[in-house]
C-alpha cells in the first residue's frame, strides 16, 4: 500500500522530524523527545499536524436522521456551533470507529474521523443513505492543526477576531483565522491540556502554520509528534481506536456508555441495550502501576493467583507520574478502582491498581 503524505510534509522534514508510516500517512512521530514535547503540552503550548484525520461534510434534510440512524450518541441535542463525542456501532456488537459530529447549522454537519478508517467509515454510512443526503468526502482538501497547552488560547487568540474565551468544551467557531476566511476552530483537544483545533483548507495550510508560530514565539511553541500525542492522550484515558476499542469491543465495555443514547433507534442498539441492562463479562480500565515496569500493548492482565483476567490495550511511562500507566480490558471483577491487577511483563507478575481517568 502506497504510503500517503500530508500537505506539510516537507515542512516536517525540514523542521528534523522524525517521520514515521502511522495510519497509512507518513506522519511526525517526534522532532526532539518524547517527553520534552510531552512537558511542553502539558506546561506550555504545542502544536500538532494531524491532517491525516478524515472529514465528511453530511448536507441535506435528511442529514440528521442518517447520522442518527449510524452513530450512538443523540446527535438532535446539538445545537449550532456544537460537537459531541460518538462512535458509529456495527451489527455484531463492536465499534466502526469512533468520531466526532460538529452541527454547523440545520441540515449541515461535518464529521471528523479516524485517519486509519476513512474508507471504511465512508462506506459504512453511504450503506445507509437511503435518502439522499448529500456526502462530500473533505479529507483530502483539509489540514487539521491542534494547538495544545495551558498557553494555546493566548497564542491562537492573537490570529483572530472569533471570542475564544467564548468557545466552551466541545464547541466551535467557524471564521477569519490568521488572514485566512472560513475556518474551523474547536474546542476539541485529545491531550486534556486545553486548547484548539484548527481546520484549514490545503492551500492556506503553510501559511497559518507559520502564524500560529510567529504568534507563539515568545511562549517558546513547539512542533509535537504522534509519540507525545499518544503518552498524553493516555494519561487522560482517552481511547485510541484499534488499541482500546475496535469492530470486536461494545461501547459498553469500552466505557462508552455515555455516549450511548436509547432515546432513539441506531445499528445494533437492541443489542447494545440489553448489553446495558444486564451487564458485560469484561470492561475497559485505566491502571497505574505499582511495581517498576512499562505495559505494553497486548501483555496479559493477570489476578492474585496468576490467573488470566484481561489484556494491557494501551501502555506507557507516564512523563507526568513518572510510572507505568495503562488501559486494559479486565473480567467485571476487577473493574472498580482499587482493584489489584498483575501485569505479566517478560514474565514477571508486577502489580498494579486499577484507577479512575484521568490517570493523572
Amino acid at each position: 500500500m502506497e504510503i500517503k503524505r500530508i500537505p506539510l510534509n516537507d515542512l516536517h522534514e525540514k523542521l528534523g522530524a522524525k517521520m514515521v508510516p502511522f495510519a497509512g500517512y507518513n506522519m511526525p512521530v517526534r522532532y526532539s523527545s518524547d517527553i520534552e514535547e510531552h512537558t511542553t503540552v502539558r506546561q506550555s503550548v504545542g502544536v500538532f499536524d494531524v491532517s491525516h484525520m478524515g472529514e465528511f461534510s453530511l448536507k441535506g434534510p435528511h442529514a440528521l436522521d442518517l447520522i442518527q440512524r449510524v452513530t450512538s450518541n443523540d446527535a438532535s441535542k446539538l445545537v449550532d456551533g456544537q460537537a459531541q463525542y460518538s462512535c458509529l456501532p456495527n451489527e455484531t456488537g463492536g465499534i466502526v470507529d469512533d468520531l466526532i459530529v460538529y452541527k454547523i447549522k440545520d441540515n449541515d454537519y461535518f464529521l471528523v474521523v479516524n485517519a486509519s478508517n476513512i474508507d471504511k467509515d465512508w462506506n459504512w454510512i453511504s450503506k445507509f443513505n437511503t435518502k439522499g443526503v448529500e456526502m462530500t468526502n473533505l479529507s483530502n482538501s483539509l489540514c487539521l492543526f491542534a494547538v495544545q497547552g495551558p498557553k494555546a488560547a493566548s497564542v491562537v487568540q492573537k490570529l483572530t477576531t472569533i471570542d475564544l474565551s467564548a468557545i466552551k468544551y466541545y464547541h466551535f467557531a467557524v471564521g477569519t483565522f490568521a488572514g485566512v476566511e472560513n475556518v474551523i476552530v474547536s474546542n476539541t483537544g485529545y491531550t486534556g491540556a486545553g486548547g484548539f483545533e484548527i481546520y484549514v483548507e490545503n492551500e492556506s495550510a503553510e501559511k497559518v502554520w507559520n502564524a500560529i508560530f510567529e504568534a507563539g514565539i515568545d511562549v517558546n511553541i513547539k512542533p509535537i509528534g504522534l509519540g507525545a500525542r499518544d503518552t498524553l492522550r493516555l494519561e487522560m484515558g482517552f481511547c485510541l481506536y484499534g488499541n482500546d476499542i475496535d469492530d470486536t469491543t461494545s461501547p459498553i465495555e469500552g466505557g462508552l456508555g455515555w455516549i450511548t443514547k436509547f432515546t432513539k433507534e441506531f445499528t445494533n442498539s437492541v443489542a447494545i441495550k440489553k448489553q446495558k441492562e444486564e451487564g458485560v463479562t469484561k470492561k475497559l480500565v485505566g491502571f497505574r502501576m505499582i511495581d517498576k515496569g512499562i505495559p505494553r500493548h497486548d501483555y496479559q492482565l493477570k489476578n492474585a493467583l496468576g490467573e488470566v483476567i484481561g489484556k494491557v490495550t494501551s501502555g506507557t511511562m507516564s512523563p507526568m507520574l513518572g510510572i507505568g500507566i495503562g488501559l486494559g480490558y479486565v473480567t467485571t471483577g476487577f473493574a472498580s478502582p482499587g482493584s489489584e491487577i498483575f501485569i505479566d511483563i517478560r514474565g514477571k507478575a508486577l502489580k498494579a491498581q486499577v484507577s479512575k481517568t484521568p490517570l493523572i
